[in-house]
């Protein structure tokens, strides 16, 4: 079977779903930005490793050689269409038979975020520190289980083609419930406090990003008018198994969360 491209390989639901191929013994091409530490470990796990640009069709095209499958996803950050009108293009060329493409729950025709707009169209250690208010609602989701339903999809594509699966977690939590569920499970008190986008961003980036911060002004508005809400079953019928719940989640990443 030919290689299946993965695109973000060095990116969270990347690197969850070159995981699972490599585990069930498919071969993978990795598409990266550039060498570095992260694609080192893609190339001792075993996948193939090349560098190139989503915007750039010339790379593109040379990573879709001999690729039948591919799994698309972009970050939040201007070049949405562009890039997906490349990737488009180069797999129109490849002849490729399937394709994964990640978007996001906040995507609809109507989003008033330019990056949720865009794919329609193609902790102080004891804060938890969010743009949402305390009234919305959601069902987060875990890498590993969009990993590996992004893995399934690839390895058995039939059935799936045209297909778009809205994926949800297994329980709606408000910001605060969440907070409960880590001051649980980490054994302190986390509190929820609200903060800005711009706060939020600079804190993990060091820098203003305005289109990253209209993202999740935008999104924190379809929150807390309950457009994020909601859970399905997608994850049991397609993976065998319900996506992990959040208190699993830092059950197995306590590790992140603890102090220095």
């Amino acid at each position: 079977m030919a290689p299946i491209l993965i695109t973000g390989a060095t990116g969270s639901t990347g690197r969850a779903t070159i995981k699972h191929l490599l585990q069930k013994g498919l071969a993978v091409r990795a598409l990266v930005h550039k060498e570095d530490d992260r694609s080192r470990q893609l190339e001792a796990q075993g996948a193939e490793v090349v560098v190139g640009d989503l915007l750039d069709l010339r790379s593109v095209r040379r990573a879709f050689e001999g690729i039948k499958r591919a799994y698309f996803v972009y970050p939040v950050r201007p070049g949405l269409i562009d890039a997906s009108a490349i990737f488009a293009q180069a797999a129109t060329e490849a002849k490729a038979e399937f394709i994964v493409n990640m978007s996001q729950i906040t995507a609809r025709p109507d989003a008033p975020s330019n990056a949720a707009l865009n794919h329609w169209l193609a902790e102080d250690e004891d804060r938890f520190a969010v743009p949402f208010s305390p009234s919305g609602k959601f069902a987060s989701v875990s890498t590993k289980d969009l990993g590996e339903f992004t893995a399934t999809l690839l390895e058995n594509p039939a059935g799936h083609a045209g297909q778009t699966y809205p994926l949800f977690g297994p329980t709606e939590l408000t910001p605060s419930e969440i907070a409960s569920v880590l001051s649980k499970h980490l054994g302190r008190e986390i509190r929820y406090e609200k903060v800005s986008a711009s706060v939020l961003i600079r804190s993990f980036t060091g820098i203003e990003i305005p289109y990253l911060e209209q993202h999740f002004d935008a999104a924190t508005g379809m929150h807390h008018d309950g457009l994020l809400a909601g859970t399905n079953d997608w994850f049991e019928k397609i993976i065998g198994h319900p996506s992990q719940s959040l208190e699993e989640f830092v059950e197995e990443n306590k590790s992140v969360w603890e102090k220095k």
